[in-house]
C-alpha cells in the first residue's frame, strides 16, 4: 500500500516538475460538484439493472497551458459517496475543441479508503468543459474502471480559476 501511495505522489510530481518547465502559463482553481456512480459487483460491468449511489466531491487542479489549444490539468480531488471516501487524481491532457469548449482525457490515478481491499486502482477518464468566463467553467466527466468490480462514474460539476 505505501508503494501504491509513493507511486501516485512520485507521478504527480514528475508530472508537474516537467509540465511546469516546458508550460509557459498556470492557472490554478477549485472544482466540485456530484457524482453518480454505477455498481454491478455480481457482474463487474452495468448490467441490466445497474446500482448507483450518488455523492459529490471536490478538490484543486492546475493548468499548464502552452499558450495554444493544449494544455496538461492534473486533479486532486476527494469524493465522498454514501459510507466510503476516496482519492482521484486524473492526469488530463486537454485539448480546445471549439470556443469555449474543452475534451479531456487521461488515466485517474484512485485511492480507496475504505472499500477494496486493494486500495489503489487506475482507471480512465473522458471530460468536457465549457468556459462560461474567463474563470468559471462547467464540466461534466466519465470515469471508466478496468478492474473488476471497480465502480464507474459520471462527475458533473462547476470549477473556478483563482
Amino acid at each position: 500500500m505505501k508503494k501504491n501511495i509513493t507511486l501516485l505522489l512520485s507521478v504527480l510530481f514528475a508530472l508537474t516538475s516537467v509540465t511546469s518547465s516546458a508550460q509557459s502559463k498556470v492557472d490554478v482553481g477549485l472544482k466540485g460538484g456530484v457524482n453518480l456512480t454505477f455498481f454491478k459487483i455480481t457482474e463487474a460491468n452495468f448490467g441490466t439493472n445497474p446500482e448507483t449511489a450518488t455523492g459529490f466531491y471536490g478538490g484543486l487542479f492546475l493548468d499548464f497551458n502552452n499558450g495554444h489549444d493544449f494544455s496538461i490539468q492534473p486533479e486532486i480531488l476527494y469524493i465522498v459517496l454514501n459510507d466510503f471516501n476516496f482519492i482521484n487524481a486524473p492526469i488530463y491532457a486537454k485539448y480546445k475543441v471549439g470556443n469555449n469548449f474543452y475534451l479531456s482525457v487521461g488515466p485517474s490515478l484512485n485511492y480507496f479508503f475504505d472499500f477494496f481491499t486493494n486500495k489503489f486502482k487506475i482507471r480512465a477518464d473522458i471530460a468536457t468543459a465549457y468556459n462560461i468566463s474567463s474563470n468559471i467553467a462547467v464540466h461534466l466527466k466519465y470515469t471508466i474502471g478496468f478492474q473488476e468490480i471497480t465502480p464507474n462514474g459520471l462527475f458533473v460539476g462547476a470549477e473556478l480559476k483563482l
